[in-house]
């Protein structure tokens, strides 16, 4: 999970650095529940678990997690691993908060469509907010990777989180899928090649995204 988020965001700050104007398309946003007791709201970087159902116009519904298994889901808010219309419309967001969003093609998937989703469509989502825990690029987690603190993350102590991250989602260790996943990262992440990656190649600013 954490070379596919570390390589999204690669893709998502080139595209920010592009300097593309804003569209002017907007997400229609209803808020259905929020919880009396709100500890933290969610922004840029966080990664969000969410439950969501998804509608077409006609109020068919083409997705619903809720259905297939249980199968809530974990993304990182701002780096467009989602449609932009959930970027722009799951910000400051309460863990346990349901939200309705209606959004129109130019912030969901376009001209092209995708899969069962007819190109132009408008599209209108349910979406609990189930937790929120510290992005991949955030300064908690650099700490909590840093296992010796001194700054600087080797292959050894990537390779822990990665192992610890698999438990922690009930997948057994895969000592050759962790190798290779954390070559894959400082390939893309070193970008001194030293055989460290430090906190200032590791980190990114919230409002970089």
């Amino acid at each position: 999970m954490l070379l596919i988020l570390l390589s999204l965001l690669g893709s998502s700050m080139l595209a920010s650095a592009s300097g593309g104007k804003l569209p002017e398309a907007e997400v229609e946003i209803e808020v259905l529940h929020r919880p009396f007791i709100c500890h933290r709201k969610s922004k840029y970087g966080d990664m969000l678990l969410v439950h969501h159902d998804g509608y077409f116009e006609n109020g068919t519904m083409f997705y619903s997690s809720q259905t297939h298994g249980e199968q809530s889901m974990w993304f990182t808010l701002g780096i467009r691993e989602v449609i932009k219309g959930w970027d722009l419309g799951l910000q400051d967001m309460c863990s346990g908060e349901k939200r309705k969003l209606v959004i129109p093609p130019a912030l969901a998937y376009g001209k092209e469509g995708k899969g069962k989703i007819p190109p132009e469509s408008t599209l209108t989502f349910l979406v609990q907010l189930l937790e929120i825990r510290n992005g991949p690029r955030s300064h908690e987690s650099f700490q909590e990777m840093d296992l010796n603190d001194d700054w600087r993350l080797s292959k050894h102590e990537v390779k822990e989180y990665l192992k610890k991250e698999f438990e922690r989602y009930g997948y057994p260790p895969n000592d050759t899928l962790h190798e290779n996943m954390a070559a894959d990262i400082f390939e893309k992440e070193d970008k001194n090649k030293d055989g460290f990656i430090s906190s200032r190649e590791f980190t990114y600013k919230h409002d970089e995204l």
